[in-house]
C-alpha cells in the first residue's frame, strides 16, 4: 500500500483534501440549525458525513488495489447490480422530494443512480478498450452500451428524475464521442442525435411540457420568471429566491464563518443542493471565487493525468471522470442562480449526502490508479532506456 501511496499524483491529493475540509465545515455550518431542530443535536449531519468519509476511505484502499486492466470484468457485474437496483426501486424503493429514487437503508439512503453515473463511465471506457480493433467498426459491438445507457436512462426519467437523467445521458453521450471507435459511426449517431434533441424541444415547448410531472414543469417554468414575486416567493420560488438573498447577504467578503442568516430554516436545502449560497453568505465572492479555482485544479488535474495514460483506456476513465465533475458543477451552479431549473443536483465534496460522496471519492481514487499505471510505465521506459544504455556502452556508442 505505501509503494502505491507513493505513487499516487500528490497535487490532486492535496486538492481533494482542502475541499473536503471545506465541505466538513460548511456542511456543519448549513446544517448545524436544522439538525438541532429536527434531532437536538447540531453535530448530526456532520457526524454522518464522517462516517460516509470512512467508508470512502476503505473504497479508495480497494480500488488503488486493483489494476484497470481487471475493470471489465468487475464493471459487467456493476452494470448488471445497479440495472437491478434501478429496477427494483419501483418495488422496494423510498420517496423523497416526489422522486422514487432511494432505498431506506435504516441510517442510510441509497441512491443507484448515483452509482449509475460512475459505473456507466467504467464500463464503457472497459468496453471500448477491445484489442480486437474490427469490433469497433462493427454497429452490434458499438451499439451495446448506448442501448444499455438509454434503458437505464429511462429507469431514472420515470422515478421522475429529469436531473440525473439528463446528466447521465450527458455523461454516456460523452463516453460514446470519446472512444476509439469509427468516425464515420460516430457522425451517424451525432446526427441521430441531434434530431433527436431537436424534437423533444420543439415536442416539449409546443406542449408546454406536458409529458413531464407538474413540479418538474413548474421548475422550468420558474426559471423563465421572477422567483422572488409575491406571486412565486411563498410557492415554487421560495428556495431559489431565498438563495438569493443569501448571496446578496455575502458581497464580496462574506458575514462571516457561521454567520450565515439564510440558513435559519429560511433557505430549505441548505446544507445539500444550495450549500454554494451558503458558502458566498457566509465567505462572499473571495471564498466562492478560491473554490471555483480549486474545482478549475481538480478538473485539470485529472484531464492531465488521462493525457499522461498510455491506454485508451486509461484516457477514457479519466475524461470522463473530468466531465462527471465538470457537469455536476455547472448544472448546480446555474440552478442556485436561475439559469437553468433546479434539479437536485449536488455539488462535488461540498454537499451533503451518501451516495454521492462515496461516488466521487470512488471516482478519485479510479483516477489515482490510472496515474499510479502512468507511474508503472514510465519506470519500466526508464528501466529499458537503461537497458539499452549499458548494452552500448561497451561497443562505445
Amino acid at each position: 500500500m505505501l509503494k502505491r501511496f507513493k505513487k499516487i499524483d500528490k497535487p490532486l491529493l492535496i486538492i481533494t483534501i482542502i475541499l473536503i475540509a471545506i465541505g466538513l465545515v460548511m456542511i456543519f455550518s448549513a446544517s448545524n440549525v436544522a439538525a438541532f431542530r429536527s434531532s437536538g443535536d447540531s453535530y448530526r449531519y456532520l457526524k454522518r458525513q464522517l462516517m460516509v468519509l470512512a467508508v470512502c476511505a476503505v473504497a479508495t484502499i480497494v480500488i488503488l488495489k486493483f489494476k484497470t486492466s481487471s475493470y471489465k470484468a468487475l464493471s459487467w457485474a456493476a452494470v448488471i447490480g445497479i440495472g437491478l437496483a434501478l429496477a427494483g426501486l419501483f418495488v422496494l424503493g423510498t420517496v423523497r422530494n416526489d422522486t422514487l429514487g432511494w432505498y431506506d437503508l435504516g441510517p442510510f439512503l441509497f441512491q443507484p443512480s448515483e452509482f449509475a453515473k460512475v459505473i456507466l463511465i467504467v464500463w464503457m471506457a472497459s468496453y471500448y478498450d477491445t484489442k480486437k480493433k474490427e469490433n469497433l467498426e462493427q454497429y452490434m459491438f458499438v451499439f451495446f452500451p448506448v442501448i444499455v445507457a438509454v434503458v437505464f436512462f429511462f429507469l431514472i426519467m420515470f422515478q421522475p428524475d429529469l436531473g440525473t437523467a439528463l446528466i447521465f445521458s450527458f455523461i454516456a453521450m460523452y463516453m460514446f464521442f470519446a472512444s476509439p471507435i469509427s468516425k464515420k459511426i460516430k457522425k451517424q449517431i451525432g446526427m441521430l442525435l441531434f434530431f433527436l434533441v431537436v424534437m423533444i424541444i420543439l415536442i416539449g415547448v409546443t406542449t408546454k411540457f406536458s409529458f413531464l410531472e407538474e413540479h418538474q414543469r413548474e421548475r422550468i417554468f420558474m426559471s423563465m420568471s421572477n422567483p422572488c414575486s409575491s406571486e412565486n416567493f411563498y410557492d415554487q420560488g421560495n428556495q431559489l429566491c431565498n438563495g438569493y438573498i443569501a448571496i446578496n447577504n455575502g458581497g464580496l467578503f462574506g458575514l462571516g464563518l457561521g454567520n450565515s442568516i439564510q440558513k435559519n430554516l429560511y433557505l430549505p436545502e441548505a446544507y445539500t443542493d444550495f450549500i454554494f449560497c451558503i458558502i458566498m453568505e457566509e465567505l462572499g465572492l473571495v471564498g466562492a471565487g478560491v473554490i471555483l479555482l480549486l474545482y478549475f485544479l481538480l478538473i485539470g488535474r485529472i484531464v492531465k493525468i488521462g493525457k499522461d495514460s498510455k491506454t485508451d483506456r486509461g484516457a477514457m476513465l479519466c475524461y470522463g471522470i473530468a466531465v462527471y465533475f465538470l457537469i455536476h458543477i455547472v448544472v448546480n451552479l446555474l440552478g442556485i442562480f436561475g439559469w437553468l431549473p433546479m434539479t437536485g443536483i449536488p455539488l462535488p465534496f461540498l454537499s451533503y449526502g451518501g451516495s454521492y460522496t462515496i461516488c466521487t471519492l470512488s471516482a478519485l481514487a479510479i483516477v489515482q490508479r490510472v496515474n499510479i499505471e502512468n507511474v508503472n510505465e514510465r519506470e519500466k521506459e526508464m528501466k529499458q532506456n537503461m537497458k539499452k544504455t549499458k548494452k552500448l556502452a561497451p561497443n562505445g556508442k
